[in-house]
């Protein structure tokens, strides 16, 4: 079904050549590849569609015309019983001449049911002849070649299956692989993962635990911008939200419940040391009082019994828990692995383009991709500085380097810009000497 769609691609290519969109031979070449090769298997996806609606038509009307056959029999042979119980020699030559038909007629359809199949697995071979994917070309040995980045991929994999509660298979792991030091760090992870499952269940217990025993990590940690006043100024404080989501979701199954004293009484020994800060969200939890019971999902506060309110609490636990252990919140071989699959294709096109044109030494030429990958906001973890004036992406390499007059560009920029011990801003008339210029960190 999705290969029916191939005839609009090739269209879409078409026109995106014709209005310039593809410039390059490299790339025009390559899609007009790609454009073949989706009309080569459209051209066995259509006989597969031609060979079912034949085999939809001539089925229906071989069975219309076998159950009407079989009627006639049935009636024919009503009528004749009139005359006694015996069945004549006409009767036994109409009954085989009715089976012959049917067995014709089912015969007829097992066979071209048969020739469909046969269709639908030249579609598969068609995809795999004209789509082949050689994912180790877009590999480079060198990325893990030596002990110590051995050493450092197997230590990724460990925290991963940590991360995952894979505690068995870590074990073994670590066992195989001789990483000896990393078993005392399994721990905070067997308990993370403790607590995430309780959370799961709608257990609060110990998670509540947790966050009485880190309230000061956490309060340091933490998301919630507390403003106070010390010495007659305005300062600003970090107050961890963890605790409040925790008691909010224990507050919400009471009201839920219709238990509104037990809950008021909840709210008094639990909330008052989150009222300077988070008051509003305190505000809205008491007004839900009013709604207890089963009157609280037709509430202006029914939002409170959606799941995602556990799933949000749950990623935020898994947040700062991550942020005290020193760690990121997502799994790093997880990102590793989702970007990979992001670029994968686009490196595949892009190495396909460079064997045709014969410079894949590009390709390891420097210790960068050759193209650029977008791999959408979700992989963007930090600020990223192109130089305007070479329009390329700073690296450890090529740094950004801050001129006296406060504009940055990148190092080989400065280089190229310099004469002698003179340099004027490329955006400002101030003169300068390059050697004043600072190295600067995002």
């Amino acid at each position: 079904v999705a290969f029916h769609s191939c005839q609009e691609t090739a269209a879409g290519i078409v026109c995106a050549i014709e209005y310039g969109i593809l410039n390059s031979v490299p790339e025009k070449i390559y899609y007009f590849v790609v454009m073949e090769a989706c009309m080569s298997v459209e051209k066995e996806v259509e006989r597969v569609g031609t060979k079912l609606d034949n085999l939809k038509g001539n089925m229906e009307v071989g069975i219309d015309e076998q159950i009407a056959a079989i009627e006639k029999l049935q009636r024919d042979l009503a009528e004749e019983s009139e005359s006694g119980p015996n069945i004549s020699s006409d009767q036994m030559d109409m009954v085989r001449q009715v089976s012959r038909e049917v067995n014709k007629s089912v015969t007829s359809i097992a066979t071209e049911h048969r020739d469909l199949h046969s269709s639908v697995s030249k579609v598969g071979k068609a995809i795999d002849r004209n789509f082949v994917s050689d994912f180790d070309s877009t590999s480079r040995e060198d990325v893990f070649s030596g002990p110590s980045k051995e050493h450092l991929l197997t230590e990724v994999i460990l925290q991963h299956l940590c991360r995952e509660g894979r505690l068995n298979i870590s074990d073994a792991l670590t066992r195989e692989s001789g990483i000896t030091e990393y078993q005392a760090q399994q721990e905070p992870f067997l308990e993370l993962n403790q607590i995430l499952e309780a959370l799961k269940a709608h257990d609060l217990g110990p998670a509540l635990d947790w966050v009485a025993k880190n309230r000061e990590a956490l309060n340091m940690w933490g998301t919630t911008l507390l403003f106070s006043q010390v010495g007659g100024r305005q300062s600003v404080q970090q107050k961890s939200s963890l605790e409040l989501k925790l008691h909010k979701l224990k507050f919400v199954d009471l009201l839920k419940k219709g238990s509104k004293m037990e809950a008021i009484m909840y709210a008094r020994q639990n909330f008052p040391s989150f009222v300077y800060g988070q008051e509003r969200e305190v505000q809205s939890l008491m007004g839900a009082v009013m709604y207890s019971g089963s009157a609280l999902e037709q509430s202006p506060y029914g939002h409170l019994l959606s799941p995602a309110q556990w799933q949000e609490t749950a990623d935020l636990f898994l947040r700062d828990a991550c942020a005290l252990l020193g760690l990121s919140m997502e799994s790093p071989l997880t990102v590793a692995v989702n970007a990979g699959c992001v670029a994968l294709p686009a490196l595949l096109n892009i190495k396909q383009v460079m064997q045709q044109r014969q410079v894949s030494a590009v390709w390891n030429a420097k210790d960068e991709l050759p193209i650029e990958i977008e791999l959408g906001g979700d992989c963007r973890y930090h600020s990223v500085f192109a130089c305007p004036i070479l329009r390329q992406q700073v690296s450890d390499n090529n740094p950004p380097m801050k001129l006296v007059c406060g504009h940055v560009i990148s190092r080989d920029a400065l280089a190229k810009l310099a004469q002698g011990h003179k340099l004027k801003c490329p955006y400002c008339p101030h003169e300068q000497n390059p050697a004043d210029a600072r190295q600067i960190f995002f």
